[in-house]
């Protein structure tokens, strides 16, 4: 059957099971918004205030569902809109689609009126991308990049279309979709050796990061630390893939880390590094990094191997698939009591401890999880909150607390909260914003009021660009370069400005009551929570310094 461009395009998108895009139209993409309103019954259209907003919602739907998220726009600037959201889904392999307009095939390379090379400008930050020439090649283009954007580590794909090739035609036959497979082609010499260190080893710890959490691997990495009966801590990003609550975590580890993590990984003998990328945000000076310890990583893509920190062994593989293959292997529990013994002791030492200001953070945080529990969303923009939250919240399950690790996207948080709660509807989404980070895209509240999103935003506001005037109070001698926020918004007239309800969290409300409230209303929520300037989110590593440097207070604790 003969369709245009455009209708290829969204059949595509039907056959890979599309039910939600993000975006925004322009010029460029008339057509596909025109075929797009003819299918408004089978795929539901979120127009965003930004298309950075429509990038980052397609990625906070695809980490909690599992699924390629999908965003739309049109050539030119609105194409460049997308490149910090893509840029973010690169940094922490989260799969979507970037479908861009651009100017006709013959006007290419003219510098044509909101023309832009978006497949050159996008190659370092996406898994692969395309330009879209000629028709007849459309749909078996489309159908690549949803499983190169699936398969192996997941991450972003672009596919920019210029506009004649929307309208002309070419034949099309529907496809079933085909299903990305998991690398499960393991070496079994590899699995051997990685199961003779761990029978060897007396002081294991495992790191785990965000591979646990996009391999879908949370079962398998918990019989796998029943079994060899190992401490565990994680980066940022596999938070939730082993339970905060459970008696062998001891926490995050690196810059902000407990010393907790950060004492075991510099005392293990065995690192077992699961899914994880040694950033050097938990790795910090590399020559300090782990050195009386074998290291053995456990990753599906190849190129992370020896990239950052040499190891002695290595396994590739989906490491959900590898996690099988070693519990399939381990018969009876491998048994390290004295270890275990020396890392509960310093879990009892050195807890994560708060400063007499600093307490309000962590009320409110505690508060959010006593009143929404372990199965809510938790969302975040970036900065001291982020590194509060996950110090924090006790995280007991996966695929429930979605932030910006690698790239550090201030204003990630709200365009995020919108796409998780579009694709997990029957979940509380919380995002927790710093002032500075919600400033940035806080227009996305207005989407959330259109489209009837329930939200909740929670900002915690100091006044100033919280982490960056920490950094200027521990290493600048106090000098405060711009990092005040002096200037005077109304958060709660803006959130009520945009459609969504605004409250206030005042030093001395009870932080639970407001929130029972916020969840209640059923709409986007902005509640302003004041807490003190000065607050500092510690354990810190200061730069430069082993991650065994651990900066525990600064001010008189309680």
């Amino acid at each position: 059957m003969k369709m245009k461009g455009a209708q290829i395009l969204i059949e595509c998108l039907k056959e890979q099971g599309v039910d939600t895009i993000f975006g925004f139209p322009g010029g460029a993409v008339l057509n596909i918004y025109d075929e797009l309103y003819k299918q408004q019954k089978n795929i539901r259209h979120i127009i965003t205030s930004h298309e950075q907003g429509a990038a980052h919602a397609a990625d906070g739907y695809a980490r909690v569902t599992g699924k390629v998220g999908v965003c739309f726009a049109t050539s030119g600037p609105g194409a460049t809109n997308l490149v910090t959201g893509i840029a973010t889904a690169y940094m922490d392999s989260s799969p979507i689609v970037a479908i861009t307009g651009n100017v006709p095939v013959s006007l290419l390379g003219k510098d044509s009126f909101q023309e832009v090379d978006i497949a050159g400008i996008t190659i370092p930050i996406t898994k692969h991308n395309y330009i879209v020439k000629d028709v007849t090649k459309l749909a078996d283009i489309i159908r690549e990049a949803f499983y190169i954007a699936g398969e192996g580590r997941p991450g972003p794909v672009l596919i920019d279309i210029p506009k004649d090739v929307t309208i002309q035609e070419a034949e099309y036959e529907s496809k079933v979709p085909e299903k990305v497979v998991r690398r499960t082609h393991i070496k079994k010499d590899d699995l051997a050796v990685a199961i003779e260190m761990i029978r060897e080893a007396k002081q294991p710890f495992v790191y785990i990061g965000g591979g646990v959490i996009r391999s879908w691997a949370d079962a398998e990495l918990k019989e796998f630390i029943d079994k060899i009966q190992a401490p565990v801590g994680s980066s940022l990003m596999g938070k939730g893939g082993y339970p905060a609550t459970g008696d062998l975590y001891t926490g995050m580890i690196g810059m902000h880390g407990s010393k907790v993590s950060n004492m075991a990984v510099s005392q293990s003998d065995l690192l077992i590094v699961i899914g994880a990328r040694f950033s050097d945000r938990v790795v910090s000076r590399a020559d300090r990094f782990a050195t009386g310890a074998k290291v053995l990583q456990i990753d599906v893509d190849p190129a992370e191997i020896n990239k950052n920190i040499a190891t002695q062994h290595y396994v590739i593989g989906d490491v959900r698939e590898v996690l099988k293959a070693l519990n399939a292997a381990i018969d009876k529990p491998i048994l390290h009591d004295d270890w275990l013994a020396k890392v509960a002791a310093w879990k009892e030492k050195y807890p994560i401890r708060v400063t007499i200001e600093n307490q309000r953070p962590k009320e409110i945080i505690s508060a959010v999880h006593d009143v929404a529990g372990d199965d809510a969303i938790i969302v975040t923009d970036v900065g001291q909150h982020q590194m509060w939250v996950a110090q924090f919240y006790k995280f007991a399950k996966p695929h429930r607390f979605v932030t910006s690790g690698g790239l550090g996207t201030m204003g990630f948080g709200t365009g995020a909260a919108i796409g998780a709660q579009i694709g997990q509807p029957d979940k509380r989404v919380i995002s927790f914003s710093g002032d500075g980070s919600f400033q940035m895209n806080c227009t996305e509240i207005a989407t959330a009021a259109k489209h009837h999103i329930p939200i909740v935003v929670l900002i915690m506001n100091n006044h100033t660009l919280g982490m960056v005037r920490q950094w200027q109070t521990l290493f600048y001698d106090g000098r405060y370069a711009e990092t005040t926020l002096d200037h005077v918004i109304d958060w709660v007239k803006l959130a009520e400005a945009f459609g969504a309800t605004g409250m206030r969290m005042g030093p001395g409300d009870d932080a639970e009551e407001v929130i029972r409230k916020a969840l209640a209303v059923g709409g986007p929520v902005v509640v302003d929570c004041e807490i003190p300037i000065d607050d500092i989110a510690l354990p810190m590593v200061a730069p430069g310094a082993s991650i065994e440097d651990v900066i525990l207070s600064v001010d008189p604790l309680v």
